[in-house]
């Protein structure tokens, strides 16, 4: 049987077992091994590039790839297929998302600033903070020859409650606990109409918090945080690259993964074992807080990835008539879902509203106090997949664009996730057309992120280097055709960059991009249309979501991503989806809120609107056909 030695940069190497003519992707994904590949292997966004060392595998030059790279051993991974023994270098940008990606999580004082002013308007509008957990002092009689009751009914006695109210995991800490406390114990009790439900107990002076992680499960990019349940204060933070990612950039391709034999078990593996844990596991030792300490899990999650997480099936999501196997869940325990927290502590889930708006989106409106509000607002989350809610307290319309993986660096080709290397800004010079790049990292430009991929194409579209179909109008020395007849227009030449190959964009990716940022300015349209009101009448625009962070609101609104109305209505609020499951975390109230949010929120099937396709073909333009929508839009 061939053997695959994957030599992956920075990591040490990782030996696989192949089948002859086996894919090399595949190969790699049965042993973990990071190649970033947005289409998931159909071939299209070319992103899966290795390096074959030694050995053969059976590769057509894939046209992603120049002559002079093909010659020097680079292949995609999708297109290659075993033969025999081969050793193949994995470059360190495959598995970068992993560990260095820039998301918006609690990591800087802008991000924490914007979570503390969230917790704090939701407070604002009367929704009481506080759980039904409640930690309960005990002082029990000590055992004697006159006294030889039972632990159990000594602590049932004190507290006047029934053996049926207490947890086998409490019962197995009594014993210990009462001798080594002089029978003075706390137990952590669920209240309810039914009374006290105790779940675990400790020694009194123990040192204990009762504490809770809420979780953003991201396409992309999953963040958490750790809480004291009794004051909301956050103990740790961390966040993660998805490990699904390596089964395909966006929903879509994960559903088609998880429908394979075995693939629902990947899926979920990829999400749980690979990401979520670690990251509950890391930020607990962080706070030097024991996993058993943590009594109750939010998440929050797009549909999709709430099927993955609990292991239900999502194959229908995507096929006609889109119904998704719950909107939402009574709630879980840890042990049932193999988390290594408490094993009775609630998991919660944010509830969808559609196939493809979900808890995220719900935990979000949360936040965005779009519920709460007399005016009407516009709450868009941009990240892999784009979701919008308009509305106000007396009614909100929700839907979700097929915007793509673009904004993610999926279908660009020189298109990267927000990590080192990544071209984040982009400013053109006037006077000698010269290009000015803000990097993350601050090294050699390596791709193009979603915030930088906006600016560039502003910069080019002001510049009048492209026209307003997309197409490549310049005439100076940084205009390059294929073989194929393909224009792209190099923005950094091969030596300044990382990989020393140059970063371009062609008229295909600009075709690309203009789709998916036409996607979401037609979805703002018809939800305008369904509320018979027009732009004027929007007071916020609420962006949320890791791309939202960096994207500078003049260039997404002169190329028609954005309406164009004052930029001061424009409001940056994070991470939103984040922030309600913290919401949910600490308040049963504004778990409740959620609910209701849901059950008032009126969600829109883009697809099956006749008037979207209209709307999104006029939008296939720079800034829009109807110039008239963008009158602060202005070119050199």
């Amino acid at each position: 049987m061939p053997v695959i030695t994957f030599l992956i940069e920075g990591s040490g190497e990782l030996q696989a077992e192949a089948l002859p003519g086996e894919k090399l992707l595949d190969v790699a994904r049965k042993v973990n091994v990071a190649i970033d590949a947005p289409c998931s292997g159909n071939g299209s966004c070319g992103k899966c590039r290795v390096r074959l060392e030694r050995g053969e595998l059976f590769s057509e030059k894939p046209r992603q790839i120049s002559e002079e790279d093909y010659a020097l051993g680079w292949r995609l991974a999708c297109g290659c297929v075993v033969k025999g023994d081969a050793d193949v270098f994995v470059p360190d940008i495959a598995s970068a998302y992993k560990s260095r990606m820039k998301v918006a999580d609690l990591s800087d004082e802008r991000e924490t600033a914007v979570f503390n002013a969230a917790l704090a308007d939701v407070k604002g509008a009367g929704i009481a903070f506080g759980t039904d957990l409640e930690v309960v002092p005990v002082r029990a009689d000590a055992p004697s020859e006159d006294d030889t009751r039972a632990d159990l009914d000594r602590l049932c006695d004190a507290l006047g409650i029934s053996a049926e109210q207490v947890s086998l995991d409490a019962l197995r800490k009594l014993p210990t606990a009462l001798r080594a406390s002089d029978c003075r114990l706390e137990c952590l009790a669920r209240r309810s109409e039914k009374g006290l439900a105790l779940i675990d107990l400790w020694a009194e002076g123990e040192k204990h918090p009762v504490c809770g992680v809420a979780v953003d499960i991201g396409t992309t990019t999953v963040s958490a945080v750790l809480m004291d349940l009794a004051d909301g204060r956050i103990l740790a933070k961390a966040s993660s690259g998805n490990g699904q990612i390596r089964y395909g950039a966006d929903v879509i391709n994960r559903i088609i993964e998880a429908s394979k034999e075995g693939g629902l078990k990947k899926l979920r593996s990829a999400v749980t074992e690979e990401t979520v844990i670690p990251i509950i596991l890391g930020m607990c030792r962080s706070a030097g807080v024991p996993a058993g300490q943590v009594y109750r899990v939010v998440i929050a999650g797009n549909t999709t990835m709430n099927h993955l997480f609990f292991g239900v099936t999502p194959d229908y999501i995507r096929l006609d008539p889109y119904v998704p196997a719950f909107m939402s869940l009574k709630s879980a325990e840890a042990w049932e879902l193999g988390l290594p927290v408490f094993p009775r502590a609630e998991v919660l889930c944010a509830p969808n509203i559609g196939s493809y708006v979900g808890g995220d989106i719900t935990a979000g409106t949360l936040s965005s106090m779009l519920w709460d509000s007399d005016e009407y607002r516009l709450f868009i989350d941009l990240g892999t997949n784009g979701e919008l809610v308009f509305g106000c307290r007396d009614f909100m319309l929700s839907c979700a664009c097929s915007a793509g993986p673009a904004f993610e660096g999926g279908e660009i080709s020189c298109g990267m996730r927000a990590t080192d290397g990544a071209i984040e800004s982009c400013v053109i010079d006037e006077s000698d057309m010269s290009f000015k790049f803000g990097v993350i990292g601050g090294e050699k430009p390596v791709g193009l992120c979603g915030s930088g991929l906006i600016d560039t194409i502003a910069e080019l579209f002001r510049c009048r280097l492209i026209d307003s179909s997309g197409k490549i109008v310049a005439e100076d020395e940084r205009v390059r055709t294929d073989e194929y007849g393909q224009k792209s227009y190099v923005l950094v030449p091969a030596d300044g960059t990382g990989t020393g190959r140059t970063i371009s964009l062609s008229e295909v990716d600009l075709d690309n991009f203009i789709r998916a940022k036409a996607a979401i300015f037609s979805a703002v349209r018809l939800m305008l249309q369904y509320a018979d009101s027009s732009v004027d009448d929007i007071g916020q625009v609420l962006i949320a979501g890791g791309i939202g962070s960096g994207i500078n609101m003049d260039n997404a609104v002169s190329i028609g991503m954005l309406p164009d109305i004052p930029r001061e209505k424009y409001r940056y609020i994070g991470n939103s989806s984040l922030t309600g499951a913290c919401c949910m975390l600490l308040s049963d109230e504004a778990r409740a809120k959620v609910d209701e949010i849901t059950s008032n929120m009126t969600y829109i099937e883009l697809s099956r609107e006749s008037t979207y396709m209209d709307e999104f073909v006029s939008a296939c333009f720079l800034p829009h056909t109807d110039a008239g929508l963008f009158p602060s839009c202005k070119r050199i």
